[in-house]
């Protein structure tokens, strides 16, 4: 006779079994997912570069020796530890403590491979994906990664983190721990050919660690990781040092073979990026990206180490979309949303002449919101391409004011006593530029004094780090010096960067207050495309618009990294699409 008690679990053991059969099973007659075959990667688009049981990534050397420390510097300060959040200002390099799903590797557009999740199963049309969890996956305190902290991430996030997360993650329908190595995802309506890989690409969260915690706040507690790093010190809003996790689980899996050599990571923080300039002149710290190319041509020659050969300058081409720098313009005030007179203010920024004064004519105007890649719309020959008319000579910006003018009167503006006013009210037209960066003071005094040949009467606000912050998030700016950065495979992130609905939600990088019904659903059509030929052509699409529209002034582009460093720090001769990758970097001392 069987027990009572046995034969209770022998009833929930055959629920289970129906329960696990209905979340594997397809619809249509397709291959049920649970008879597909393990996937070691994957990819946005086609099949990825690196097949199964490849040794290395091509950018690695896998022969590199550890040891060292690399000191970078960063202007500005920290107020957290906790990176899984919005708030606060978190502490550089935290992202080198956690570990993700899958790997992203930047010599192929968006290619994912096996880490935490060592393999995956996933659907025809990318509606169900089955993660399978290395089962030697530690915490740094050597907990095991289960599929419990896989879902209590994801729950995490979905709620409290970046709102491109928490857009995508809420159309997640199910969630299905199948056992501990291996969890089901389900998308429900609104997914598209992105989503699957966003949340591939998702840190795993200890369970154990944050289940008592409020994940919401910010922290200056080290939370417990499972990355190649862990913080080994700190001092608040100063520097943070990180230290190579000696026994690290994953150090010699292909994806992070070469990988992580420094044993040690120094974060230095300072005032502005004079002083951090100096301090690298001064071997305080021993690499240093620049974006300023008066400094890179000047300023480091000016350096006894660097006569002595102590350091070395290099520029890294890549082929990446360049980070858009931009002047924008804030569509939720009203001066702001007439596209005449946002096409005016741009006609006022005299670029050609400013890359002769300032820069020795070293950049390209940009004019494509990814410029320097296939992506821009300068590359499909069934568009028009954007250009904004030439500035060098006195008569090109003569030409571009008197057209700047005749904009500015259609949109209802008139000129008195010398001062742009509303033509009806007589309100005069100003405006605040928001900086956070007194490098930035030049560029916009020189875009004040030709705005003051329009009667307007720009003000120039450099505020610190945290203000600049908190203004950006409450969209609390008339015009803003800041930026965009995209890849070579757009996606979820143009929605919160041109979507209606980023728009009205404070925190999103939707700073123009871009509210557009075509560029919605350009934004939408990207992500959802199923070639890459299909993504590129609707990027280029939206890229066009954006440009037509003048939602902001983009400013320049070189095309490539400006990277100065200890002669004693090296790098592969193969540079990805991306540009080169500085945690594949190691220390060779002669």
């Amino acid at each position: 006779m069987v027990k009572q008690g046995a034969f209770l679990s022998l009833i929930a053991l055959f629920i289970c079994l129906t329960c696990t059969h209905s979340v594997w099973a397809e619809e249509g007659g397709e291959t049920p997912l649970s008879d597909m075959p393990w996937q070691h990667a994957l990819a946005m688009h086609g099949a990825p570069k690196y097949s199964e049981g490849f040794d290395h990534i091509d950018y690695t050397n896998p022969d590199a020796p550890k040891g060292g420390t690399l000191k970078e510097a960063v202007v500005g300060s920290y107020d957290t530890l906790n990176h899984h959040i919005i708030m606060g200002e978190m502490a550089k390099g935290l992202a080198l403590t956690s570990d993700r799903l899958m790997h992203r590797v930047w010599d192929e557009p968006f290619t994912l491979y096996g880490l935490v999740a060592e393999k995956i199963k996933i659907s025809p049309d990318r509606q169900k994906i089955l993660f399978k969890l290395n089962e030697n996956a530690r915490f740094h305190d050597g907990t095991p990664m289960t599929a419990s902290d896989v879902k209590f991430s994801y729950e995490a996030y979905r709620d409290h983190g970046h709102p491109v997360r928490r857009r995508v993650y809420g159309l997640i329908e199910n969630v299905t721990i199948l056992n501990p190595q291996e969890i089901l995802f389900e998308f429900g309506e609104g997914y598209d050919q992105e989503s699957a890989l966003i949340l591939a690409i998702m840190p795993v969260l200890p369970k154990h660690y944050w289940q008592d915690k409020d994940i919401t706040q910010t922290t200056l507690e080290p939370p417990l990781g499972s990355g190649p790093y862990r913080i080994k010190s700190f001092d608040t809003g100063r520097e943070i040092t990180y230290e190579r996790v000696k026994d690290y689980w994953a150090k010699d899996l292909p994806v992070n073979r070469g990988l992580y050599n420094f044993d040690e990571i120094k974060y230095v923080y300072y005032r502005d990026t004079d002083i951090a300039l100096e301090a690298f002149k001064a071997g305080e710290t021993n690499l240093r990206r620049e974006y300023d190319i008066s400094a890179w041509k000047t300023a480091y020659s000016q350096s006894p180490r660097f006569e002595t050969g102590a350091y070395i300058k290099k520029m890294y081409a890549h082929h990446r979309p360049e980070k858009i720098r931009a002047f924008i313009f804030n569509t939720r005030r009203a001066q702001f949303r007439d596209v005449r007179v946002r096409k005016a203010l741009s006609l006022g920024f005299h670029f050609d002449h400013l890359n002769q004064l300032f820069f020795d004519d070293a950049f390209h105007r940009t004019e494509s919101y990814f410029a320097n890649s296939e992506l821009a719309h300068q590359n499909n020959q069934d568009i028009t391409p954007f250009h904004y008319p030439d500035s060098l000579t006195s008569s090109d910006q003569r030409q571009n004011l008197r057209q700047a003018k005749n904009l500015l009167k259609q949109a209802g503006y008139i000129i008195e006593d010398g001062t742009l006013v509303d033509a009806e009210t007589k309100e005069p037209f100003r405006f605040e530029i928001l900086l956070h960066s007194s490098n930035d003071e030049k560029i916009a005094l020189y875009y004040k004094e030709t705005l003051r040949r329009l009667g307007i009467d720009a003000q120039i606000r450099t505020v610190d780090s945290a203000q600049f912050t908190g203004r950006l998030d409450q969209f609390d700016y008339d015009v803003v010096l800041y930026q965009w950065v995209n890849s070579l495979s757009p996606g979820a992130e143009q929605i919160n960067y041109w979507g209606s609905a980023a728009a009205r939600r404070n925190g999103s990088r939707n700073y123009a207050g871009v509210q557009n019904k075509q560029v919605d659903d350009l934004a939408l059509s990207i992500s959802s495309a199923k070639t890459r030929e299909g993504l590129v052509r609707q990027t280029q699409k939206l890229d066009r618009l954006l440009m037509e529209e003048y939602y902001s002034m983009p400013l320049w582009y070189l095309g490539a990294d400006m990277i100065a460093h200890d002669k004693a720090l090296k790098s592969t001769d193969f540079v990805p699409m991306y540009g080169t990758v500085l945690e594949s970097w190691w220390r060779e001392d002669e």
